[in-house]
């Protein structure tokens, strides 16, 4: 038993201990998701440290008379050259259906191309907190961001 906690601390410190490739200072794009997401968001990533950043999504939906915001913290580890993968946190409120709260989680893989553009697929599980939002709603989206 003491060996099975010994390896899995060691994985944990390392997982959280690697560096990530050095981050864009800012990123602007467009989020598409399917699922129970709004379909389209415009995202801005700004960096908050050399693996660490914050993303905001905003989207409408329903001739523009609803709205979806989200606020995510993000960890970004390095996996091979220009591929990066990342997972975060946070939450958002959305007007669909009267105000609603949820809270997020992601999880997703970026690619940096030489020229400033930036890829990426992710998924997206949201809990509803409160509003007209229940229970388990969830996306996976393709990302196209410019950065600088």
């Amino acid at each position: 038993m003491k060996k099975v906690l010994l390896v899995l601390s060691l994985v944990f410190t390392a997982t959280f201990t690697m560096n990530g490739q050095e981050i864009s200072d800012n990123a602007i794009g467009l989020r598409f998701s399917g699922g129970n997401g709004v379909g389209g968001e415009v995202s801005y990533q700004k960096s908050l440290g050399d693996s660490n950043r914050l993303e905001i999504d905003l989207g409408l939906a329903n001739e523009f008379t609803d709205f979806k915001a989200t606020g995510l913290y993000q960890w970004v580890w390095n996996l091979e050259n220009q591929f990066n993968w990342y997972a975060g946190v946070g939450g958002g409120i959305v007007s669909a259906g009267g105000t609603g709260i949820y809270g997020a989680g992601v999880v997703g893989i970026e690619y940096n191309f030489d020229a400033p553009i930036l890829i990426s697929i992710d998924y997206r599980p949201e809990i509803g907190v409160s509003g007209g939002l229940d229970g388990l709603n969830s996306d996976i989206a393709l990302a196209v961001r410019y950065q600088f």
